[in-house]
C-alpha cells in the first residue's frame, strides 16, 4: 500500500466521522430546549411555563442531519465526478441548516413562535414575558451545521481521490480470469466475481498437440509417418 493510498484512506476517515459528529449534533440540538417563555390568560391565573424545542421552532436541524448521515453512504458508494456532487448537496445541508438557526434565534422569531403556541393551546393565552434562548441547544446546531458545511467542501475537493466502493457487485465489469484448480477455488472464485473459466484450456486443445493420424478406407488408423532423415555421406575406406 503507497503512502498516497494510506493518506487518501485516512483523509476519507476522518471526513466520515466529521460528517456523521455533524449530523449527531444536529439531530441531538433539535431535541433539546431552546427557548422557555411563559404563557397568561385572562383572569386572575398565574402564568405558565412552556418549553420550545429545536423541532419546534425550526425543523431543520433534524431533517437535515438524517440528510447529512445518508451523505455518508452516497460518498461510500458514489464514484468521480458524482462524489463531488454528494460533496456540494453535503455543503449545501450545512449552509441550510446555518441559515435555518439564524432564522430560528431572533428575538422577534422567538416571540412568534411562543405567540404561536399560545394560540394553538389556548385561543384567549398571550405571551406573558420576552422569551429566554438557552444557547446550549442553538450552539450544538450550529457547531453541527459548520462541520456538515466544512466536511462537504473537502469532499467537493478530495473526494475523487477515496476508496470506496468495489466493482465486484458492478454488472459491467469485467471478469477476471482465475483457474480453479479445486471446488473451493472453483467457490472462491466466484464469491470474488472472477471468472474461473477464463483462461482454461477449451476443448479439444489437447487433442491438437496429439500426433497426426490418418484413416485408410478400411478405417484402421496408422501413425503418421516420421520424416526422413538427410542422407549421411560414405566412409572411404
Amino acid at each position: 500500500m503507497t503512502r498516497a493510498t494510506v493518506r487518501a484512506r485516512r483523509e476519507y476517515g476522518v471526513t466520515t466521522l466529521g460528517l456523521a459528529a455533524g449530523a449527531a449534533l444536529l439531530l441531538a440540538a433539535s431535541g433539546r430546549v431552546w427557548v422557555t417563555g411563559e404563557l397568561a390568560s385572562p383572569g386572575p391565573v398565574a402564568a405558565v411555563p412552556v418549553d420550545l424545542t429545536g423541532g419546534d421552532l425550526t425543523g431543520a436541524p433534524r431533517g437535515l442531519g438524517w440528510a447529512a448521515l445518508a451523505g455518508i453512504v452516497g460518498l461510500y458508494a458514489a464514484r468521480s465526478w458524482a462524489r463531488r456532487v454528494v460533496g456540494l448537496l453535503i455543503a449545501a445541508c450545512g449552509v441550510f441548516a446555518l441559515t435555518s438557526l439564524w432564522s430560528a434565534t431572533r428575538p422577534g422569531a422567538l416571540t412568534d413562535s411562543v405567540t404561536r403556541l399560545a394560540a394553538d393551546t389556548a385561543g384567549a393565552a398571550q405571551s406573558a414575558a420576552a422569551p429566554e434562548l438557552h444557547a446550549l441547544g442553538p450552539v450544538m446546531g450550529a457547531v453541527g451545521a459548520v462541520l456538515v458545511l466544512l466536511t462537504g467542501l473537502v469532499s467537493v475537493a478530495r473526494a475523487p481521490a477515496w476508496p470506496g466502493m468495489g466493482n465486484r457487485y458492478d454488472r459491467d465489469a469485467a471478469p477476471r480470469p482465475r483457474h480453479a484448480e479445486t471446488p473451493a477455488d472453483l467457490w472462491k472464485s466466484l464469491d470474488a466475481g472472477d471468472d474461473p473459466t477464463l483462461g482454461a484450456p477449451e476443448p479439444g486443445a489437447s487433442a491438437a498437440t496429439e500426433p497426426a493420424a490418418r484413416t485408410d478406407s478400411g478405417g484402421d488408423t496408422e501413425p503418421a509417418p516420421l520424416a526422413e532423415s538427410p542422407a549421411q555421406p560414405k566412409e572411404s575406406p
